[in-house]
Formats: C-alpha cells, sequence, structure tokens
C-alpha cells in the first residue's frame, strides 16, 4: 500500500470545522498523499509551485491561482511538481449543503478537476481565506450558496431537478447521522425511508455523491479524529466510533486521508503545539 514519504519541513494548518465546512493551509515538498478519496467535495486554490495529483485516470497540475474542484468519493493522491514543493488551500465541504441550495439537483461536476474560470476563482475567495481567519455562520452559508451556483454554471448542468426520491436520501442521511456509532442494518434504513436498498442507493450517490455505508464510514471517521486530538487512544477512538475494531478503523483512515491514525495525530498535535 502506497506511503507518504516524510519530510521534516513538510506542515499542515487546520481551521476548527464550522457547520459542514473544513478549511486546511499545507505546505509540501515531495509526496504529500498516498491514493485516497473523500465522500466531500474538496475545493481548493495553489499557491504556490506546482500540484500534482493523479484524478479520473490522468495526471493533473494545478498551478498558483488555479482552482481546484474533485468530486465527492473520487480518488486522488497529492505531490509537488517540481523540487521546489507547493503550497494550496483547501476546503471540504458536505455534499448536503450544496444540496441545501440547489434543491435536489444532481450534484455539479468539474471536469478535469483544475479550473481557471473567473466565476470559480471569485466564489471561492471568502471560504479560501487563511485558515487564521475565522469565518462567521452567516459569512460562510452566503458564500456556499455563491460556490453552489458557481460550480452549477461552470458545469454546465440542467437546472432541471434529477430523478430519484431526494426526500428518502435526507430520511436516510438522518438516521445514519443518529445511528452511526453502531451497525445499521438495509432493513433499518429502508423501514426508516419508504425506500428499497437499490433505489436508495441510487437516489444518496445522485444527491450526497457517494453511498450510504461510505457516508456512515465518513462520519465514523470524523468521531475518530475529533477523539484523537483530545488524548483519545486509537483502540477506544475505533470502538466508540462504531469500528470493529482499531485496524479496521486504521485501514479506512489510511483509505479516506492518505496517512495513518498516528501520523495524522502527530501532524495535528505538532500544528496545535501540544
Amino acid at each position: 500500500m502506497p506511503r507518504k514519504a516524510a519530510s521534516p519541513s513538510d506542515w499542515v494548518m487546520r481551521s476548527t470545522p464550522l457547520q459542514g465546512v473544513e478549511r486546511i493551509e499545507a505546505w509540501f515538498q515531495d509526496k504529500a498523499y498516498a491514493m485516497h478519496r473523500h465522500d466531500t467535495y474538496a475545493i481548493g486554490r495553489t499557491l504556490a509551485g506546482v500540484q500534482r495529483f493523479n484524478y479520473r485516470r490522468d495526471q493533473r497540475d494545478s498551478l498558483p491561482g488555479n482552482t481546484m474542484v474533485l468530486h465527492p468519493d473520487e480518488a486522488h493522491d497529492g505531490q509537488a511538481g517540481t523540487s521546489e514543493g507547493f503550497r494550496y488551500r483547501m476546503i471540504y465541504v458536505e455534499p448536503a449543503l450544496f444540496q441545501d441550495v440547489l434543491g435536489g439537483q444532481a450534484l455539479p461536476f468539474i471536469e478535469g478537476g483544475v479550473s481557471t474560470d473567473p466565476r470559480l476563482a471569485a466564489a471561492t475567495q471568502s471560504l479560501l481565506q487563511h485558515v487564521g481567519h475565522s469565518l462567521e455562520p452567516l459569512e460562510q452559508s452566503d458564500a456556499l450558496t455563491e460556490l453552489a451556483h458557481a460550480l452549477a454554471d461552470v458545469s454546465g448542468m440542467s437546472r432541471m431537478p434529477e430523478k430519484g426520491d431526494y426526500v428518502a436520501a435526507q430520511r436516510a442521511r438522518d438516521y445514519l447521522h443518529a445511528n452511526g456509532s453502531r451497525v445499521v442494518t438495509l432493513e433499518e434504513v429502508e423501514a426508516a425511508t419508504g425506500r428499497d436498498r437499490w433505489s436508495l442507493s441510487n437516489d444518496f450517490r445522485t444527491f450526497y455523491g457517494t453511498s450510504p455505508y461510505r457516508y456512515l464510514t465518513m462520519r465514523r471517521l470524523d468521531a475518530v479524529r475529533r477523539m484523537l486530538l483530545s488524548g483519545t487512544s486509537l483502540a477506544t477512538a475505533a470502538a466508540e466510533a462504531g469500528f470493529a475494531d482499531q485496524s479496521h478503523m486504521s485501514r479506512h483512515f489510511l483509505k479516506t486521508f492518505g496517512l495513518t491514525p498516528g501520523r495524522w495525530r502527530r501532524i495535528a498535535r505538532a500544528m496545535s503545539g501540544a
């Protein structure tokens, strides 16, 4: 399994997540992340250097000023395109937040993952400020609304709602949030939504960009990260978040974030001075 090549000069700064949005700023000298994927949009801007990544079976290079838009559940990695390293800012946005704005349309998709479109540059300006700048909730809400519409416009997507049951997908999402720390059966979700499992899976992917199980796994990983930052052991965090055991959690963590839980915690603690 590919691993990140460590560099003593690499750093990552994170803001406190606010209402479904996480913001980071980072610098890497060489290899940054192994192949991984999120159930969120990853939207960012390269600040310096050449930011290279593999995405949808091709290699992409993002230059300073470019806007990156990686769709939920699409595998990607990250590394420097030159020996000078690269610096970037990124936000991770839950698809549900864009759905609140778009009202049940299919998720916008930006071909290629890298854009020079000025509409996206303008729409991401507030959200991609330095992570030390705290966004007020209303400021973030306004910025997300602008970004959702910009993504829809740039992607050229139809303004007509996608076929599917948006209400059923919402009910499934709410049920997973309420029961994420235990095993959830398909029969339970079917009963909670009134939708058969195959139709519901299509609904969920259409409106939230990933499968119900992967969405549940990501919520568990969110809980693990919060616990690790508070000093909880890896084994305890895995159990309390709903994973079968520590190795089960660690496999999902590496696949999702491109870092082992232990390495992620060391970087996070180093940046916080802990």
